[in-house]
């Protein structure tokens, strides 16, 4: 099922034809537009809407050596040589929320992109049950792949009104290890806000290495956004993160040693999810407010 879902949504991307409802198609496809079903219940009541006036934003194609990957873009209308930050989602690809998360940055003056880097496995939006998510889309991402995805995003990016020279990257949950990843990956890359993301675990091809492996080569200095009662990334295991950074910033490591951690100690996983269940707002918005603040100091 999924291997035609990506075959059909290339073939429409691909596609001589430019109308508008057939690029459209291809994106709406591609980018599973709505909330993921496997996030559910979800909490309409508490979901942040933010208003795209003033703003350019929507669907945009990246070309990755050939593929097509869709990416949901926004930023500032009429504005070029915009710092850019890469929106990185949780494992339910690039959803409504994500969408959102990009022009709350657009609103605050970035060129935010959020790259849909699950595309070649399969569509997230299709699935009711995140075991099953994980098992068969999740687990068979490299991180390899996600690095040169990345790339060749911020080239996307600093070709069309970005400065890639001005780069940041946040990410939530699956997200949030990969802006640790690729804040030690691209040397362009001047800030990382990280939501929740793992830091350590078991080792496989795809993923070869965990941020605490790659602390001492860190490139760029993240703000850690954690919660306290998280129950699938314990409190030890922000200190073993505390503890690899502080080693290497002994040896002249630079982003390690400007790099924090903030511990919400009564938030659990994805307390910035506006839609979920989990959500809590004093964290959320204290978290965002230390976002921005932490890009405007570094980017």
């Amino acid at each position: 099922m999924h291997t035609n879902w990506i075959q059909d949504t290339q073939a429409l991307l691909n596609s001589k034809d430019e109308s508008v409802p057939t690029r459209r198609l291809a994106l709406q496809t591609a980018l599973g537009l709505g909330y993921a079903a496997s996030a559910a219940p979800l909490m309409a009541q508490t979901a942040v809407k933010t208003s795209s006036e003033g703003l350019i934003e929507g669907e945009v194609v990246i070309d990755v050596n050939g593929f097509k990957m869709p990416a949901y873009r926004s930023a500032p209308k009429g504005k070029t040589n915009l710092p850019v930050v890469l929106v990185i989602s949780e494992i339910f690809g690039v959803h409504e929320y994500i969408a959102d998360v990009t022009r709350r940055f657009a609103k605050a003056g970035y060129l935010a992109i959020a790259p849909e880097l699950f595309v070649r496995q399969g569509d997230p939006s299709s699935y009711g049950e995140m075991g099953k998510l994980i098992a068969e889309v999740i687990s068979k991402v490299p991180d390899a792949q996600v690095m040169g995805d990345l790339d060749a995003t911020l080239q996307w990016a600093s070709k069309n009104g970005g400065n890639a020279n001005r780069a940041a990257i946040t990410g939530f949950c699956w997200g949030g290890r990969i802006t640790w990843l690729y804040a030690e990956h691209n040397p362009k890359v001047k800030a990382g806000v990280a939501w929740y993301g793992r830091m350590e675990g078991q080792t496989n091809a795809n993923n070869p290495k965990h941020p605490v492996d790659l602390a001492a080569t860190l490139k760029a200095p993240v703000l850690g956004l954690y919660g306290g009662a998280d129950t699938g990334i314990p409190v030890t295991s922000v200190n073993n993160m505390k503890e690899a950074l502080a080693q290497a910033a002994v040896k002249g490591n630079a982003a390690a040693k400007a790099s924090e951690f903030v511990l919400y100690p009564d938030a659990p996983h994805a307390f910035h999810a506006d839609y979920r269940p989990s959500y809590r707002a004093a964290p959320a918005t204290d978290g965002w407010n230390r976002a921005l603040a932490w890009f405007k100091q570094y980017v």
